[in-house]
């Protein structure tokens, strides 16, 4: 228990420190000369459309920086308790920074921009705790396989594609259309740009690295990943919009082919 205990205070400090140095350093950055040019009082504010007093609303700004970097350096520790309680525990810690940003959003731009800073933001937890999840989960495949557990693949190694299919979905199906709802309707930057030349092979890529590390290659997922992009195009998009389809599809396959090569580079070493 004091060990535990230790770890969470280690934690929360640690990243409540580097979330108030980040406030500092943005607001000196959005502030240029505040410290060295201007009152003490007005230094560091960071507050653009504060409903409060600056110095209170740069009081309170710091507290949330450093409430959201411990809440964040904590992020791990829910998935390091037993199974039926991980669900609840990773909720409530969503819903905690979720506060904790709507706190800040509130102070400094309004109840009315909550959306758009906290879509993304669910959309990035869900993303991040998928990935951690499928961690945990291959975590949990390499135990069966040392006790003498392993089961022999599934064609196509389907069954090992199953849990990376939420973040084809989530990465294909659910930010394209959360990016158009925050886009420019003039100049669209984010859902022609860096949609399909930044986020769709970065995540693909990366995604599909980290499933050929685990499982090796499995040629599905690419496929997953072209299928679940494809009702996007029609929705959002039109026939010229194809080539998203295959930049996924084609950032997942080297990504995998890239991470199967790593873990036959490391069975072999396991061999000498």
């Amino acid at each position: 228990m004091n060990h535990e205990r230790k770890q969470w205070m280690t934690r929360v400090l640690a990243g409540g420190a580097l979330g108030a140095a980040g406030y500092l350093l943005l607001s000196f950055l959005t502030q240029p000369g505040a410290l060295f040019g201007g009152s003490l009082e007005l230094a560091f504010t960071f507050c653009f459309d504060s409903r409060v007093p600056e110095g209170l609303g740069a009081a309170l700004g710091a507290t949330l920086w450093f409430a959201f970097g411990a809440e964040a350096a904590v992020a791990t520790l829910p998935f390091a308790e037993e199974r039926g309680s991980l669900l609840r525990r990773s909720a409530l810690h969503w819903a905690v920074m979720a506060l904790t940003l709507s706190a800040w959003v509130v102070l400094n731009f309004g109840a009315v921009e909550l959306p758009v800073f906290l879509i993304p933001f669910t959309l990035l937890y869900a993303l991040i705790w998928l990935g951690r999840w499928v961690g945990w989960y291959a975590e949990v495949a390499a135990i069966r396989e040392k006790l003498g557990l392993e089961s022999t693949p599934s064609p196509l190694k389907w069954k090992e594609t199953l849990p990376y299919l939420f973040f084809a979905l989530l990465l294909c199906d659910v930010l394209p259309p959360v990016l158009r709802l925050l886009d420019a309707p003039d100049v669209p930057v984010l859902t022609a740009l860096l949609l399909p030349f930044l986020l769709l092979p970065v995540g693909g890529f990366f995604s599909g690295l980290s499933l050929g590390k685990r499982e090796g290659m499995c040629p599905l997922y690419p496929v997953a990943c072209f299928l679940c992009y494809l009702p996007m195009v029609f929705l959002l998009f039109n026939g010229s919009a194809l080539f998203h389809c295959l930049i996924v599809a084609i950032a997942a396959l080297a990504g995998n082919a890239a991470g199967a090569l790593w873990r036959r580079g490391r069975e072999a070493d396991r061999d000498v």
